[in-house]
């Protein structure tokens, strides 16, 4: 089966209809939720063809919010809510717990989350919130919940995990393992932060669909520049204006940077989570909805690299994750 002829342009209510088919039947859990985010157009164009989409997110007014908005739009839409703190181990082992006891099984986990862009902030954990959010918590709530993800597979169907990654991970040379482990706030700089967690969702898609044999796919992805509300975050401000993503009055910057709309942005999620021709290439890293490996970093195609990083943060949540 060919896919259809994907664009810059393509909206993710053009690709949800054109994988309707696939997407039917199917549950679907997705990280980082908020309104105004490419989170919950995700949810929004999913949840019209899915049997359940869950929406996660640590505010539970802001979850609400979503469920809310979702709901009003299709009554019909099977919609559940889970709270989970991807920068909180106890609160990922908790929100796991949660997911471990519905009846149905997981097909999709799309991991969508992220922290704000900003000067470091701990967590409760002593971990960069960025790289926690974005790395650390969704390997391990991946990794406890996989049992719903293999419940999914059957022998025509390869249950799915999708990394929203950037196109920014290519600034990054590696990954700063010591600072992962024990970030520091002397030289920390907010984007070279960024690009490795970034790097890290690469790296995760390759090596999640290397280490399940087959039963498990992992993908990875650019959704494009977008003016959402994690670049609106006061904290992230001053970060996106030095790089030029913002102007002086912080509005988009069209200048070196040319923007998708928010059902732009979340085009490329919807393809990684139900394009059929995907099965074809575990571990891809998709653009504009489509395949494009020729835009992955030198250092996220390294397999040294993706063990160790697998290593590393089982060393961190300490738990090992044998499929």
């Amino acid at each position: 089966m060919s896919s259809p002829q994907f664009s810059f342009a393509t909206t993710a209510e053009e690709v949800a209809t054109a994988f309707s088919n696939e997407i039917k039947g199917k549950n679907v859990l997705i990280t980082g939720t908020s309104l105004n985010g490419i989170g919950s157009e995700t949810a929004r164009v999913i949840a019209k063809h899915a049997n359940l989409v869950v929406v996660t997110g640590y505010n539970e007014a802001r979850l609400k919010a979503t469920e809310d908005a979702l709901k009003k739009e299709n009554s019909s839409a099977n919609i559940r809510r889970l709270v989970l703190d991807l920068s909180s181990l106890a609160a990922v082992r908790k929100a796991a717990a949660e997911v471990n006891s519905y009846s149905e099984p997981i097909h999709v986990l799309i991991h969508n989350a992220a922290a704000a862009i900003g000067p470091l902030n701990l967590t409760v954990d002593n971990l960069d919130s960025q790289l926690a959010t974005a790395h650390i918590g969704p390997f391990l709530f991946t990794k406890l919940i996989s049992p719903k993800l293999l419940a999914a597979g059957t022998s025509g169907y390869v249950p799915r995990v999708v990394w929203v990654s950037s196109g920014a991970h290519a600034f990054a040379t590696g990954i700063d393992f010591d600072a992962l482990r024990k970030p520091n706030k002397e030289g920390y700089q907010a984007m070279v932060a960024y690009a490795q967690a970034k790097s890290a969702n690469v790296l995760m898609g390759i090596e999640i669909s290397k280490r399940s044999k087959g039963r498990v796919n992992g993908y990875s992805l650019h959704p494009g520049v977008i003016y959402t509300n994690m670049n609106q975050k006061p904290e992230s401000i001053a970060e996106m204006q030095a790089i030029g993503i913002l102007d002086a009055d912080g509005k988009p910057s069209t200048e070196k940077f040319e923007w998708k709309s928010i059902p732009q942005g979340a085009a490329t999620t919807v393809a990684a989570a139900f394009d059929p021709s995907l099965n074809a290439t575990p571990g891809a890293y998709l653009d504009d909805s489509t395949l494009a490996n020729d835009k992955v970093g030198a250092h996220c195609l390294d397999a040294a690299n993706a063990k160790k990083l697998w290593e590393v943060t089982e060393e961190i949540v300490g738990e090992e994750w044998v499929f």
